[in-house]
C-alpha cells in the first residue's frame, strides 16, 4: 500500500469476449491477478485458456471487455504493445532459432544501439545479472539447437525479462519437460515471485497448480466458473470443476495376461543423425496381452529406440522381429510396418505425427490412406474420410468437432487427441506410444489411459515411452529402464517405487528381475 489504499491488480480481465467464426472461445472473462503472486489458469483442452491469454499478448484482439494493467486500462493490438506495458509470454513451442546462440536470440529485434556489438556487450551483462538474480544461468555463446529443452525454456524466459517484463505469462510451461526440469523451473517461478514478478501458469497439471500457485482460476467450454485460493482445494476438486464431472485420477486396471511374445528386440544398436551411439546392445519381448513401460531421463536414447522400432531411423545393429517377420533384414518401412499390425504414436506429434497444414480430416487418415475403406476405385473417398473423422472426434471428444478446419486451429491436446484416435481406430497389434498425454488435459488423459488398458485387454500389445513416473507406474505391467542407451534394469510394476526407479534412471544398475 502507498497511502493506504491496496494496490490494483497486476493484470485484470473484465468480460473478454472472443470468436472464431461458430466457436465461442471466451465468453465474458473477468479474472484479477495480484501483484507478486504465481496464479494458475487451468481448464480443459479447448477451455479458451490460451486464447484469452494470446489476446492479453497481442495476438489476438478480443470482441468485447477491457484490460487493466496496474490498474491502468491498455489497448494491447501486437505483442509489440503487451511487451511496452510489462507483458511477456513463453509459449508451448519455442519461439528461438535454433542456429543462432543464446545472446543472438535473446537481443533479436530488441538490438540495442546503432553498434551491434556494442548492443551485445550490454545485453551480456544484462543477462549474466538476471541469471544471477533469477537463478536463469544459461550459456550465452551456445547455439540453441545444442541446449536441452529445460535450457531453451530458460532462454525464453531470459527473453521476456530482458525486455522488461513484470507479468510473465507461461503456456503450458512443463509439456515438454521432465519432471526434474520442470521441478528446476518451479524453483525459478519461486525466485521471480520473491523478486515482485507475476507469473500466470497456464496449465491443465494439477501437481503443478498445487504446488507453486497462490491461486488458480478454473475455465470450462470458455467460461471462468471458479477461482480459489490454492490452500482452500485439492487436486480431486479441481478436477471435478475443469471436467464438470467426477474424474479418477488413478488408472483402473486389472492384472495382465500375457501371451505369444508379439514384438522381440535383440542386441539393437541405434545411432543418431551425427552417428553418435545412442542405443546400445538393448534386448526384450512384448508379449500380447501386457504394457510395457520405458522410463528414463529424456535424452537418453528412448526417442531413437522408438524411431527404430517404428521404421523411421535404420538401426545399425541386432534385430527387430513382430510376430516372427525381421524388420530389419529387409525393405520394412513404416507403411509395410502397419499393414503387419504396428502402429505409432510418436513423441513429437508436430514433426511426426500430423501435418500442421492439412485438415483434421486428412491428418485422421494419414499412413492409412491407401486402406480400402478411404478409396473408391483410384480417387480418395471423401464421404468415408469425413465419415471416419466425424467417428473419431465423437470418440475422443475432440473440440471443436469439425473435420474440415485445419489442425492448427485445434489446440495441443487436441491435436494429441487425433493421432490417438487415428492410431487406435487401425486396431494394431503393437501399439508404440511415445508421451500419449502430453499437452493434454485431465479428463482426456483419463480416457486415453482407458484406452490403452483396453487395448492391453484385448490381447494386443502397448510399449509405452513416458518422462511421467506417474504414467508409467500407473499403466505398465512391466518397467524397463533406460539410462545412457543401455538398459539398467527391468522390473515388474508390483516391485517399482518412484525411488527405485528414480536412482536406475540415474544410471544406477539393478538385475533384470
Amino acid at each position: 500500500m502507498s497511502d493506504g489504499r491496496p494496490l490494483p491488480p497486476a493484470l485484470e480481465l473484465r468480460g473478454i469476449d472472443k470468436r472464431f467464426g461458430a466457436v465461442h472461445a471466451n465468453r465474458a472473462i473477468s479474472l484479477a491477478v495480484a501483484r507478486g503472486s504465481i496464479h494458475g489458469l487451468i481448464g480443459e483442452n479447448g477451455a479458451g485458456k490460451s486464447t484469452v491469454m494470446n489476446i492479453v499478448y497481442g495476438f489476438h484482439q478480443a470482441d468485447a471487455g477491457e484490460i487493466l494493467v496496474q490498474g491502468r486500462r491498455v489497448e494491447l493490438r501486437s505483442p509489440q504493445a503487451a511487451i511496452a506495458a510489462g507483458i511477456g509470454m513463453v509459449h508451448q513451442h519455442f519461439m528461438l532459432v535454433d542456429n543462432f546462440t543464446v545472446l543472438e536470440n535473446v537481443v533479436l529485434g530488441v538490438e540495442d544501439g546503432p553498434v551491434l556489438a556494442g548492443g551485445l556487450a550490454r545485453a551480456r551483462a544484462a543477462l549474466e545479472q538476471l541469471g544471477r538474480d533469477y537463478g536463469l544461468d544459461v550459456p550465452l555463446d551456445t547455439v540453441v539447437s545444442e541446449l536441452s529443452v529445460g535450457l531453451q525454456q530458460r532462454v525464453e524466459i531470459l527473453k521476456a525479462l530482458h525486455r522488461g517484463a513484470e507479468i510473465l505469462i507461461l503456456d503450458e510451461p512443463t509439456a515438454v519437460l521432465t519432471p526434474q526440469e520442470a521441478d528446476q523451473l518451479f524453483r525459478m517461478l519461486g525466485r521471480l515471485r520473491a523478486q515482485g514478478k507475476t507469473v500466470i501458469l497456464v496449465t491443465h497439471k494439477l501437481r503443478e497448480i498445487m504446488a507453486v500457485t497462490d491461486r488458480v482460476t478454473v475455465m470450462r467450454q470458455g467460461a471462468v466458473v471458479a477461482e480459489v485460493a490454492t490452500r482452500d482445494t485439492s487436486p480431486r476438486d479441481l478436477a471435478e470443476k475443469m471436467v464438470g464431472r467426477a474424474v479418477l485420477l488413478t488408472v483402473e486396471k486389472g492384472p495382465a495376461r500375457p501371451g505369444e511374445v508379439l514384438l522381440e528386440v535383440k542386441r539393437l544398436a541405434v545411432c543418431d543423425d551425427r552417428g553418435v551411439p545412442r542405443i546400445k546392445g538393448v534386448s526384450f519381448a512384448l508379449r500380447a496381452g501386457e504394457i510395457i513401460g520405458l522410463a528414463g531421463v529424456a535424452g537418453n536414447g528412448q526417442s531413437e529406440l522408438l524411431e527404430a522400432l517404428a521404421g523411421i531411423r535404420a538401426p545399425s545393429g541386432g534385430q527387430i522381429l513382430l510376430r516372427g517377420t525381421d524388420l530389419v533384414g529387409g525393405a520394412v518401412d513404416p507403411r509395410a510396418r502397419r499393414r503387419l499390425g504396428l502402429a505409432h504414436v510418436p513423441e513429437d506429434r508436430l514433426r511426426r505425427g500430423v501435418v500442421a497444414g492439412f485438415s483434421a480430416q486428412a491428418n485422421s487418415i494419414l499412413g492409412y490412406q491407401d486402406r480400402a475403406a478411404y478409396n473408391r476405385g483410384l480417387l480418395a473417398d471423401q464421404a468415408a474420410i469425413l465419415a471416419g473423422c466425424e467417428r473419431q472426434m465423437a470418440t475422443y471428444d475432440v473440440r471443436p468437432p469439425n473435420p474440415r478446419l485445419r489442425l492448427t486451429a485445434f489446440s495441443g491436446g487436441n491435436q494429441q487427441k487425433l493421432v490417438i484416435a487415428r492410431e487406435l481406430e487401425a486396431d494394431p497389434q503393437v501399439l508404440l506410444v511415445g508421451q500419449p498425454t502430453r499437452g493434454v488435459d485431465i479428463g482426456a488423459i483419463e480416457f486415453i489411459h482407458r484406452q490403452l488398458v483396453a487395448l492391453r485387454d484385448a490381447g494386443k500389445a502397448v510399449f509405452l515411452v513416458s518422462v511421467e513416473l506417474d504414467e508409467i507406474l500407473g499403466l505398465a505391467d512391466r518397467i524397463l529402464v533406460i539410462a545412457g542407451g543401455e538398459i539398467v534394469g527391468e522390473l515388474a510394476r508390483a516391485d517399482a517405487t518412484e525411488e527405485r526407479l528414480g536412482l536406475m534412471m540415474a544410471g544406477v544398475k539393478e538385475a533384470h528381475a
